[in-house]
């Protein structure tokens, strides 16, 4: 049932609207006394999952006995990072989710239905893995809270993705992310049927239907002075509230460009993106968008790692990013990647497919180690000083030499392509 579904492409809701909506939504689900909330981490800082989670606190107070941050395979929130994104809510009420353990499994995809929906691509199960604490928790309401925008595993984030993959296991995760790229992210960013979000479906339909899940799903975007406000806000407990968040957000956060780009100049910021695995977000949201030959600069000041775990940094070290047929040749070859089919689908995200040039500008990582994976490596300092954020804004900049390129401050929020490219 959808209990709150209000906004447009043009819409910037207020506090007001935003506390009333989600008021108003509780209020008709009834009394509740054992409340989990299931919000982003810090790499979704801008959802206002963070706000709409202090909110469920000031309604319930006491009632809300668990925050479970959908960490997937990040790394735990900091202090730092907790008190910046939810405020004053105790830190007391905060639960790590780890990823390779602390798991209940609700039943599996049988491997049939998922070869079917990949087109054959894969043939296996895939499991329907959550925390223990949201199988068993006891709770009377979990609320899923969390922004949807398109993504390269699913198509658009969100909805039994915060659930299934956010709070599921090693298995999953990597099995959901392998199923996603040899399908080809292309032909699932912005979609919001594919067959990532089927198998999700189907896990939900047949195996989750006992949990009192109730989803509150944002649709962010920049107004026309760069303000980044909240477009939209749906709440309730059935695939129609996804599927019309999905759908204003696909008005909202798809930019569709008459004619591929030359040069894209991409900003990271230090606090969201301090891996490649994370801020890789600035290859794959503009890849539809780069013409052949053409150049991706990434300025990126925070990132000091490739992976957010030391085994998946040490696999990107290994492999690299090569093109989709090389990694299905050492998925095939090599026992390692085969066990970590999430970093062999990551390798294929943040691929280029010898299309275009990527030129990465780390704050913490050397020549060496970016042109190890290869990448071109930038001095950020010297890129800075010629694609300067506090000067740039999104979209086209024509530079003192008469250079045109196109930039964008946070990948985050959207999906850029151009016509011709996208089917």
């Amino acid at each position: 049932m959808v209990l709150f579904a209000h906004g447009t492409e043009k819409e910037e809701l207020t506090e007001k609207d935003i506390k009333e909506g989600l008021y108003n939504s509780l209020n008709k689900l009834g009394d509740k006394n054992n409340v989990l909330a299931i919000p982003p981490d810090f790499t979704r800082v801008h959802s206002k999952a963070g706000e709409l989670t202090q909110y469920t606190y000031e309604y319930y107070k006491e009632k809300l006995t668990d925050i479970l941050p959908a960490l997937g395979t990040h790394k735990a929130m900091t202090k730092t990072e907790i008190s910046t994104m939810f405020g004053d809510i105790p830190n007391s009420l905060f639960r790590i989710h780890y990823w390779k353990k602390d798991l209940v499994t609700l039943g599996e995809v049988p491997s049939k239905f998922v070869k079917e929906v990949s087109g054959g691509k894969v043939d296996y199960n895939w499991p329907a893995q959550v925390n223990k604490l949201v199988a068993e928790g006891k709770h009377d309401l979990i609320l899923s809270i969390g922004q949807v925008v398109p993504h390269e595993v699913i198509g658009m984030a969100n909805y039994n993705k915060n659930i299934l993959i956010g709070t599921g296991g090693k298995e999953g995760i990597n099995k959901s992310h392998y199923l996603g790229a040899v399908y080809g992210m292309e032909k699932i960013m912005g979609r919001e049927d594919t067959p990532v979000r089927r198998v999700l479906n189907y896990a939900s339909d047949n195996f989750a239907g006992h949990l009192p899940i109730v989803y509150v799903l944002t649709v962010m975007g920049k107004n026309e002075s760069g303000k980044l406000v909240m477009r939209g806000l749906f709440v309730g407990d059935d695939y129609e509230t996804f599927r019309l968040a999905a759908e204003l957000s696909l008005k909202v956060n798809f930019n569709m460009l008459d004619d591929p780009l030359n040069k894209v100049v991409v900003y990271l910021n230090r606090q969201e993106y301090k891996s490649t695995w994370l801020g890789n977000k600035s290859v794959y949201r503009t890849r539809m968008a780069i013409k052949d030959g053409g150049e991706l600069i990434v300025l990126a000041p925070g990132v000091n790692k490739f992976g957010e775990d030391s085994e998946i940094d040490a696999l990107i070290r290994k492999y690299g990013y090569v093109t989709t047929p090389e990694i299905l040749k050492l998925v095939e070859e090599n026992e390692d990647i085969q066990n970590n089919l999430a970093a062999a689908a990551h390798l294929i995200h943040g691929s280029s497919e010898n299309r275009f040039r990527i030129t990465y500008c780390p704050g913490n990582l050397t020549k060496e180690e970016i042109e190890g994976v290869n990448y071109s490596y930038g001095s950020l300092s010297e890129m800075t000083k010629t694609y300067n954020p506090e000067i740039l804004v999104d979209g086209v900049n024509t530079m003192p030499d008469g250079e045109k390129i196109f930039y964008i401050s946070n990948p985050a929020l959207g999906l850029w392509a151009f016509s011709g490219r996208f089917k």
